[in-house]
């Protein structure tokens, strides 16, 4: 039997990730945050969407400290069931262990509409906007919730950005993939 291709790239996408060191993980992070914060869609927002990263993750907690000194308001996503909730924090320390072992917020959920950019971990993504998760759909769904103005940003490592992710019809692209090396501006939703 042969192997779905998301399979086949979520494995080895995965297995690129894991080769990275705790230092090479770390410093790759903060450069990645670093290009984060100079986005000029970043620079202007009032609400934006991070997300607890796992141990293999690019971590973007660094960016929460910066983007509340400029007045934003930051969320994590909380998984209910197949959605996503949001909820507003900005002290890490606050975050419980969730969903599949996914350090997640407490507190009141909040409107996706008042989302201004939304940071997106992926497994893989492509230079087109394509995103690979790890198979839920929370993302996907969530995604596709979010108003049209609602800047999507992937954000991962450079080993994680492949030519092509295989795109189904449910698949949610984003706007911009950031990386410690580089930014991809895709047009996938563009009208």
């Amino acid at each position: 039997m042969e192997e779905d291709p998301k399979q086949a790239l979520r494995s080895a996408a995965l297995a690129a990730r894991r080769q990275l060191s705790s230092s090479e993980r770390a410093e790759a992070s903060a450069q990645a945050v670093t290009r984060l914060l100079r986005l000029p869609e970043l620079s202007g927002a009032s609400t934006v969407l991070l997300f607890a990263a796992t141990r293999d993750e690019l971590d973007v907690a660094s960016a929460v400290g910066p983007l509340a000194a400029r007045g934003a308001r930051t969320l994590f996503p909380r998984v209910r069931g197949a959605e996503l909730e949001l909820v507003a924090a900005s002290d890490l320390r606050t975050l419980e262990l969730g969903y599949r072992g996914i350090r997640e917020p407490v507190g009141p959920s909040i409107d996706v509409e008042v989302v201004d950019v939304a940071l997106v971990p992926g497994v893989a993504f492509d230079p087109h906007g394509g995103r690979l998760g790890h198979g839920g759909g929370h993302y996907d769904r969530l995604l596709a919730r979010l108003p049209a103005s609602c800047a999507r940003i992937g954000v991962a490592f450079s080993c994680q950005v492949v030519p092509a992710v295989p795109r189904e019809a449910h698949d949610a692209p984003v706007d911009l993939v950031v990386t410690e090396q580089r930014v991809h501006r895709s047009q996938a939703r563009a009208g």
